[in-house]
Order: C-alpha cells, then sequence, then structure tokens
C-alpha cells in the first residue's frame, strides 16, 4: 500500500480505497470561474471539489508544511505578512520590481516529480505518481495539467519548488548588497544605490535559464525601477524615507471618506464588507491608523465595522 493513501487516509478518516479512487481523479475535480484583477482583466481560480481539497489539506500538514522553504518566500507563511516582505526594503534606496508570468500555471507535475527525485523526500514511484495528481489540476480540454490557482495545497508547494531559485538569486544579490524577497510571483530588490541594481535582472533571467524546475518567464511588462522621486510601493505598501511602511495617503484618504459615510449611515452592506477589508489590511500594515480614525469616529463604530458580518456573494 501507498505510504501515502495511508498517511492521508488516517488524517482525513477515509478508507484507504476512497482515497486512493479520490487521488486518481483528482485532476479533474474543479470547478473553475473568473474574478477581475486590481488592474485589468481577470483572474482564472479553480475551487477542488471539497474531498480533493480535504486530501490536499492532509497532503499540507503531513509532508508539505515541512517542506524547506527559502527566508527570502514571504508569502502563504503563518509567521509573514505583506508588512514583513516590506519592510526587508524599507529605507530611502531604490527598488527593482520585477513579476513571473502565469506563476502557478507555470508549475506543473514534473517540477515536482524532479524536486522528489533531487530531494528524496518522496521515494516510491507511485507515491510520486499519486501526489502528482492531487496536487495538479488538469483543465476541462487540455492534456497538460498545471498547478491551481485556488487549491490550498498550491501556495506551500510552490514555495518549496522555488527554493532553489530564491536561494541562488538571494546568494547572487547579495554580493552586490542588494536585498531580495518574493512575495508569491512579485520579485523586490533593493540597494543603497541604483548602481548596485544593475546586473539583477541578468542574474535573474539566467538563474531561470539554468535551473531544472520551475520552468518560468518574466512579464517584461511589470519589471519596473523606482527611486524615492517618485515613491516606492511594495506588495501594495508605500515605503516611507524614514524606514517604515505605509497604507499610502490616497489610501488613508479614500478608508477616511469611507468610514465618514458609515458614521452617516451611507454606506450598504457590500460597501461596509469592503471598508471592513480595507480595515483589516490597515490594522496589518500599520495599525496606528486605526488609532487615528477611533478618535476622530469613536471606536465603537469602527468596532462595528471590523465585525461587520459581510453578506456572502452569488456566484
Amino acid at each position: 500500500m501507498s505510504n501515502i493513501v495511508e498517511a492521508l487516509a488516517i488524517e482525513t478518516g477515509m478508507d484507504v480505497d476512497l482515497v486512493e479512487r479520490i487521488m486518481r481523479s483528482a485532476p479533474v475535480r474543479y470547478k473553475t470561474y473568473r474574478i477581475p484583477k486590481r488592474t485589468k482583466g481577470f483572474r482564472e481560480i479553480s475551487q477542488p471539489a471539497v474531498e480533493v481539497k480535504a486530501l490536499q489539506r492532509g497532503l499540507v500538514e503531513n509532508l508539505l508544511r515541512n517542506l524547506p522553504m527559502h527566508q527570502a518566500a514571504t508569502a502563504y507563511r503563518m509567521d509573514m505578512s505583506i508588512k514583513d516582505n516590506a519592510l526587508r526594503h524599507a529605507g530611502d534606496g531604490p527598488i527593482l520590481k520585477m513579476d513571473f508570468k502565469n506563476f502557478f500555471p507555470s508549475i506543473k507535475p514534473r517540477d515536482w516529480s524532479v524536486y522528489c527525485e533531487q530531494t528524496g523526500v518522496l521515494i516510491d514511484p507511485v507515491d510520486v505518481r499519486l501526489t502528482s495528481l492531487l496536487l495538479f489540476q488538469r483543465p476541462t480540454g487540455s492534456s497538460v495539467s498545471r498547478l491551481a490557482i485556488g487549491a490550498p495545497s498550491s501556495p506551500f508547494l510552490s514555495n518549496a519548488l522555488m527554493f532553489e531559485f530564491d536561494q541562488v538569486i538571494a546568494d547572487a544579490v547579495a554580493k552586490d548588497h542588494v536585498a531580495y524577497t518574493r512575495y508569491a510571483d512579485d520579485l523586490t530588490f533593493s540597494a543603497p544605490r541604483t548602481g548596485h541594481l544593475v546586473n539583477v535582472e541578468k542574474i535573474v533571467r539566467t538563474t531561470l535559464r539554468a535551473l531544472a524546475y520551475p520552468k518560468l518567464t518574466v512579464n517584461d511588462d511589470k519589471t519596473t525601477r523606482v527611486t524615492r522621486k517618485y515613491g516606492r510601493k511594495v506588495t501594495g505598501l508605500t515605503l516611507t524615507n524614514d524606514g517604515k511602511v505605509s497604507i499610502g495617503h490616497k489610501r488613508k484618504r479614500n478608508i477616511h471618506a469611507a468610514v465618514h459615510h458609515a458614521s452617516l449611515g451611507k454606506l450598504s452592506k457590500e460597501s461596509l464588507g469592503e471598508l471592513k477589508g480595507l480595515l483589516g489590511f490597515a490594522n496589518s500594515a500599520e495599525p496606528q491608523f486605526i488609532g487615528t480614525l477611533k478618535e476622530k469616529y469613536g471606536a465603537e463604530l469602527i468596532h462595528f465595522i471590523q465585525t461587520f458580518d459581510t453578506p456572502k456573494r452569488q456566484r
């Protein structure tokens, strides 16, 4: 019997035969829909079926959570947030931002198989095959499986498979006094002077070509260099010149206006739900701003918004 199947049966309380049947059919047991991106276009989300998701979570607990993740990888980690990611680049130096094209969908079962072979995390070919089926989605009409945006196991797996890339990049750019972090597909580099960043793009592209897995491509349209003159942002947060991070003046003005409307009873339930999310974001990144709001509008109103029961959207 497969060790993985047995472990997942114990973790989930399912019968071992049922676990294996679900794993073998898992690649096609997804519901896919699209949500609008913050800028333009749509992002495709693929939610696994309930039983597939249960096994994926079981695999996270039994295996994926314990795989090495480089300290430069700051996304999907219990002890880190976008604030932690941004603070690594705090100060008044320039930053370089890069991005991968189709990050999750570019990661394939072959990458997991090669990773298992090189690291020895799984040795039994049956275990490698079954976990490949459980971890990757095969979209309707496609013969190629890929990592799904929406599966609970995808974030952990992506960080594990990117360990070697993160290590090579972090070591290489550190020689030029450059700090590096990766938040999912967002790469950020910062340095004391612009000249230190000159070789970074070449290092990234050379590393991508040299590594056996995963096969990723840089999104040239999103490669940007920013200095203090033009306002430096990292994962949605503004880097201040005194070494701190902020949610930014524009976002603060918008939140102030929304809270004012809420105080007058002029916000819909949907808008209150959106404001609740903004306050949560602000509290995690710049908690002192929440204190300012409480002083101006009253702690009772802010508490009401923060605990508002957001209505579920119909899909």
